[in-house]
């Protein structure tokens, strides 16, 4: 996909954005509740503050956006997206954000849609690149293990790797990594330090990723910067031998940052997303525009099993050319079922966890008042049975 343009790639991740559920920043500041929203949240954050996510601040700046486009005026999860500039190279960039989610739908909803991505470029050989690194409780257990490890070690320390330990012994690993050295490889590994909340976390995403079928691989070694990262980390890796570059065509990093909303900015809340760069691109002077279908099936959830079920669905449904809404991330199902009666869909589609367990969908339809069981494997031949008659 060397002949991949800036256009197209933007134009290509906003649609797969949307169709996940994400919005456009543009779209969701104009809405009535951030408008009139008269709180103003601080962000704290200096220029260097951000870049402790190692992606030029591209991820941590999503607080930024949220802040100043008074997101916080919306009520339950929101799941945004912008596009952007890599600073000094001009590089094509596309995030996504995830802000007032705690649980691991949040990564799982991220990792899908960029798999979904990933497959719409072209780039269909991939897998994601997973570590934990925990919550604050965790993290403090890892620091003092580490801290242990390398005191013993100074000696052995490159010059560079002991003088930031003055600063963190995270900072220290961090550069040891990056330059291949022993010590780095041999350190304590953080997911033994987890608290029980954090091993469930990251045991729920990795059940995630063995549901849909995706290929992972655990990296024990993947580590962000203490003050940015928490709970789960992850890229999305392309086999070397799928490019003929020296270097990857396309780059995704993300996870959770909740460490830098709750310590530079006002927010008290949770976040999580993810970096998609296009290499070697320029961005274009303009935002592309996209053609959205008007959506005629609502998918409604409830539990973790039927969410994971739900957003599996959801991409089967965006591969037959089935426009869908969702929430997601949201945990209330009577908030789900009236947005759906709302939206004016002609169908709604229920799981929860009976109908996961028997591998079936409640299919109701909104204008007949009337419902069924069908099997999920029924689903995408119903909806084009009935659009067809309708039509």
């Amino acid at each position: 996909m060397s002949n991949l343009t800036s256009t197209d790639f933007l134009k290509t991740a906003s649609q797969t954005a949307e169709y996940f559920g994400f919005r456009s920043i543009d779209t969701l500041k104009k809405d009535k509740a951030c408008r009139n929203c008269e709180r103003n949240l601080k962000d704290n954050s200096s220029a260097n503050d951000r870049k402790t996510d190692s992606l030029f601040g591209l991820l941590t700046g999503g607080a930024t956006a949220f802040c100043e486009a008074k997101l916080h005026g919306l009520k339950g999860p929101v799941l945004f997206y912008t596009h952007e500039q890599v600073p000094r190279t001009g590089e094509s960039a596309f995030s996504f954000h995830i802000f007032n989610v705690e649980k691991s739908i949040s990564e799982a909803i991220l990792i899908h849609t960029i798999k979904a991505l990933m497959d719409d470029l072209g780039y269909h050989k991939n897998f994601i690149r997973i570590n934990s690194l925990g919550d604050r409780d965790s993290s403090t257990r890892y620091t003092r293990e580490l801290t242990n490890y390398l005191k013993k070690r100074l000696d052995l320390m490159p010059p560079t790797a002991r003088e930031l330990m003055k600063e963190h012994p995270i900072n220290s690993l961090l550069h040891l990594l990056e330059k291949e050295h022993e010590l780095g490889y041999k350190s304590p590994n953080p997911m033994e330090y987890l608290s029980d909340q954090s091993r469930k976390h990251f045991r729920e995403i990795i059940e995630y990723l063995d549901m849909s079928d995706t290929s992972y691989e655990i990296d024990p070694k993947m580590i962000g910067h203490q003050d940015c990262y928490s709970e789960a980390m992850f890229s999305v890796e392309l086999p070397e031998d799928s490019y003929p570059e020296d270097e990857a065509p396309i780059t995704v990093r993300g996870g959770r940052y909740d460490h830098f909303i709750k310590s530079k900015t006002d927010l008290k809340t949770n976040a999580a997303g993810a970096v998609v760069v296009l290499k070697n691109s320029k961005a274009p002077q303009r935002s592309p525009r996209i053609k959205l279908d008007n959506p005629s099936t609502y998918v409604v959830q409830l539990g973790f099993g039927p969410k994971v079920r739900s957003l599996m669905l959801i991409d089967t449904l965006r591969k037959a050319n089935i426009s869908v809404l969702q929430d997601l991330a949201n945990d209330s199902l009577s908030d789900q079922l009236r947005t759906a009666e709302a939206s004016g869909v002609k169908h709604t589609i229920i799981i929860g966890q009976k109908e996961f367990v028997e591998d079936t969908v409640i299919l109701r339809d909104m204008h007949a008042r009337n419902q069924e069981h069908i099997p999920i494997d029924q689903v995408v031949r119903r909806l084009k049975r009935s659009a067809a008659v309708k039509a």
